[in-house]
């Protein structure tokens, strides 16, 4: 096994379904030296851009081309050979994989035969993780999982209403975004002091993708999202939680098939779905004067998000804070707003004008319950996880 101290950087990959975000970090202070993101990846004319380096229009065989042009592009920026590990986002791990481990042929072999569990992310990030092995034999990859975090979930809060050999085999509530909660956490933990972060907390991660979890003691008690990421809330384009019965009608009424469904409910829906124009929070905010379809998937959301906090605020017995993260938590006041307008009841009252400016605290000196903007970091946890994976095994005899 290579030694942590033989590289210098570790490289963070972050595979979503048709983009891969990446970052090299100093092993020493995991410290970010550079980074960047590729999209579009699957379709016709991929993008990159990256520190320094404006967009750009590339033609990419494959894993293997990303690959091959992001090592080129990092060695004329530092020195590529110093890179002691990879690291790589995996949204799930199923019942088997709930700590972030070593990749080896069983992690890739189990991931394969649970691949259904989340079709739009897993083999994408299985294919990224055999093409960086193919590549770089000798180099370590870790697998950083997104369902970690909420792997100590209480019992109640992992169960799905169905005949108990489906638990099982491991149908059961998982959670996402751990990778950024994790961040948050941390953070929370650095900004506000212990204390805090061992508090009741609400964190509100709202992107494209979007999930709310419940944590208390620095555990994560319950999420929104659950065996698949298109369940929870409300998002870009996914449903999030639907009656089951939908099933049998649409497939009665229309015809459809399982496949047309799980396409629907992950490409078709949610704001996308209800807007009838858009899945971005920003189109929709600047057309809901005059669309009232636009209006609605915005209320939606928005009560979607209320609804579960005040549910979360029940499980959790009172709330202490309020993160707000992700591409719409960290960027949009109209949003935050509107979420914590139904949420005075808990005694929250925001400050307009911090609101506005975005700043760390948003909620008044008088709000029961502090409100923060926390911008996550899901790159920066692969990074440190390398680092921790790698020191247990340079440490074992």
């Amino acid at each position: 096994m290579q030694s942590l101290a033989s590289g210098r950087f570790a490289l963070s990959l972050n595979r979503g379904s048709s983009s891969l975000k990446f970052a090299l970090f100093e092993t020493e202070g995991n410290t970010r030296r550079l980074g960047g993101q590729f999209s579009r990846l699957g379709g016709p004319d991929p993008i990159f851009e990256a520190d320094g380096h404006g967009a750009e229009p590339l033609a990419l065989a494959g894993p293997a081309g990303v690959l091959e042009f992001l090592f080129n592009w990092i060695a004329r920026q530092t020195d590529a050979t110093a890179i002691s590990a990879i690291g790589h986002r995996i949204v799930h791990g199923g019942a088997r994989y709930r700590r972030h481990c070593l990749v080896d042929d069983a992690l890739l072999t189990e991931l394969e035969r649970i691949a259904a569990y989340a079709p739009e992310h897993l083999p994408a990030e299985i294919e990224m993780m055999r093409s960086c092995r193919q590549r770089f034999p000798a180099l370590p990859q870790v697998a950083c999982f997104d369902t970690a975090f909420h792997s100590d979930m209480p019992l109640v809060a992992r169960l799905l209403p169905l005949p108990r050999r489906f638990f099982d085999q491991g149908v059961q509530r998982y959670g996402f975004h751990g990778l950024s909660y994790s961040f948050l956490l941390k953070e929370l933990q650095n900004l506000a002091g212990e204390q805090l972060a061992n508090g009741r907390l609400i964190l509100a991660h709202l992107g494209s993708g979007a999930s709310l979890a419940a944590v208390h003691n620095g555990q994560s008690v319950d999420t929104t999202m659950g065996f698949t990421p298109a369940s929870g809330i409300p998002m870009g384009t996914r449903s999030g939680d639907l009656d089951p019965g939908l099933m049998r009608y649409l497939a009665q009424a229309e015809g459809m098939d399982g496949t047309t469904f799980d396409r629907m409910v992950n490409h078709q829906s949610g704001l996308l779905g209800l807007s009838e124009t858009s899945s971005d929070v920003r189109d929709l905010l600047a057309a809901e004067a005059s669309d009232p379809r636009a209006r609605d998937a915005l209320s939606l959301f928005c009560y979607r998000i209320v609804q579960n906090i005040g549910a979360f605020s029940a499980t959790l017995g009172g709330l202490d804070a309020l993160v707000f993260s992700g591409g719409i938590g960290e960027n949009s006041p109209a949003i935050r707003e509107r979420v914590c307008d139904g949420l005075a009841f808990l005694g929250i009252e925001l400050d307009g004008d911090l609101n506005q400016a975005g700043a760390p605290v948003i909620s008044r000196p008088t709000s029961r319950v502090p409100v923060r903007i926390i911008a996550t970091n899901e790159e920066a946890v692969i990074a440190a996880a390398i680092v921790t994976l790698l020191q247990q095994k340079d440490t074992m005899p």
